[in-house]
């Protein structure tokens, strides 16, 4: 079968776009795409079209540049749907449905928020962190009014001191965290090989205190209202609402992973998620398939470049472009610094582990699209429901619009909870191509 392209890769975040580059400057030929309408992914969204204003906007930059300048064939727009054996690619855009034949997949399809299912979260008026982020970089839309943020995790903190410098108003926060355990501080002295991710997290705490926004710990929030949010109550105290952000952490984005034959996941215990079973370099059990960036496990940005650029190296040996001595040679010192980037990963992964799936309440809905509750998953196992893909013919959750994107974690936990077992021993939901909306006319657009 003729190749049309050495690297094709998916997704334009720091792991792709560090991965488009590095395979061009080995002489690799490569098609990259991405749903977005530009580069950046969610880190770095919108960053060709504002002023960079701190390290995260100018490493940003600095990506989108570099990869504007290598020659990497970029197609905006474009939503991948399917992957067959023998490297063949198929993505829709611009209303038709596209085909090439590369000989080596990378998926940087990065993170997607956990869900936080809380009562009364499926009301107008309440969103996540992460879909306020968006709005934030790329419409400039800026909280204001009773506007609070529930949960926990880096994230939360970052868009609090985002929001605050665009101008925005934030009455108060609710931190869901445990605070500082022994089974974080046993990972500290690790972290602390790169002290500058633990002070850049302990200086947007202040910023947001010095701010005047009111932060409360709490173990309990939940929203109210009469066709939309009116209050939230926390720990039994009510406060008048006009917004509510939620979020709980990140987790790998498997939506494409697990739908190709034999690539294996395992369960990750630290990071209380499923992802890809990888080799060093980025390799999965199927062969010409890599993953790289946090839909490999959550690393962050800077750890996500790296690995893009590690899986581009064995990318361009395995395809004759250079040399085993010089990938080894090229990727040495790139090790070195994912290794230094990566460290305070366990640390932060013990300061915020999920909320308990088992204190999820039974009215608590669980499947937005189609209405299910925690409650009649719980029942589902009961009757003898011992997965999650089980749980859609009992109660058809995960079937809706979103194909378990959104719920899926949420109706794994549930049920691992539930059943009083391991979430390892729980089968996630699996996906099937195509992953994503294909209409017939996209389809028919093959046959020219």
């Amino acid at each position: 079968m003729t190749r049309d392209v050495d690297l094709l890769v998916l997704g334009a975040g720091p792991a792709g776009m560090a991965a488009a580059a590095e395979a061009r400057a080995c002489g690799s030929s490569v098609i990259l795409l991405d749903e977005n309408a530009a580069p950046g992914g969610q880190v770095h969204r919108g960053i060709e079209a504002r002023t960079a204003k701190d390290d995260q906007d100018r490493s940003g930059a600095a990506l989108v540049a570099a990869l504007r300048a290598s020659g990497a064939e970029c197609r905006f727009n474009a939503t991948l749907w399917a992957v067959e054996p023998n490297g063949k690619v198929y993505w829709s855009e611009s209303g038709a449905a596209r085909m090439a034949v590369a000989g080596r997949l990378l998926l940087c399809a990065g993170a997607t928020e956990r869900p936080l299912p809380v009562p009364g979260w499926t009301l107008p008026g309440v969103m996540t962190v992460g879909a306020a982020q968006i709005a934030l970089k790329t419409a400039g839309l800026v909280p204001d009014g009773k506007v609070w943020i529930a949960g926990q995790g880096p994230l939360l903190w970052l868009y609090a001191t985002q929001a605050l410098a665009a101008g925005g108003r934030i009455a108060g926060i609710v931190d869901l965290s445990g605070g500082v355990t022994g089974a974080a501080l046993r990972w500290l002295p690790g972290a602390l090989r790169a002290p500058d991710y633990l002070l850049k997290g302990l200086r947007w705490q202040a910023t947001v205190r010095r701010a005047g926004v009111r932060v409360t710990r709490a173990k309990d929030v939940r929203a109210e209202g009469e066709g939309r949010l009116e209050s939230i109550i926390v720990d039994g105290t009510p406060h008048d609402a006009d917004l509510l952000l939620l979020h709980d952490g990140v987790v790998p984005n498997t939506q494409v992973t697990r739908a190709i034959p034999g690539l294996l996941h395992d369960w990750d215990e630290a990071q209380s998620c499923w992802r890809p079973r990888l080799d060093a370099w980025g390799n999965t059990a199927v062969e010409g398939v890599m993953v790289a960036g946090d839909s490999g496990g959550i690393g962050g940005a800077r750890a996500a470049a790296l690995s893009g650029r590690l899986a581009a190296l064995y990318a361009a040996q395995a395809l004759g472009r250079i040399t085993a001595a010089a990938r080894d040679a090229a990727a040495a010192p790139i090790r070195r610094t994912y290794a230094r980037e990566t460290a305070p990963r366990a640390f932060l992964d013990a300061l915020f582990p999920p909320r308990p799936w088992s204190a999820v309440d039974d009215a608590t809905i669980l499947c937005r699209c189609e209405e299910v509750t925690a409650g009649r998953v719980r029942e589902a196992v009961t009757l003898g429901c011992l997965g999650a893909n089980q749980t859609k013919a009992f109660t058809r959750a995960g079937m809706g619009p979103c194909q378990g994107r959104i719920c899926g974690p949420a109706v794994h936990g549930v049920i691992a909870a539930a059943r009083g077992v391991s979430p390892a021993e729980v089968d996630p939901f699996r996906t099937r191509f195509p992953t994503k909306p294909l209409t017939l006319g996209e389809l028919a657009a093959l046959a020219r």
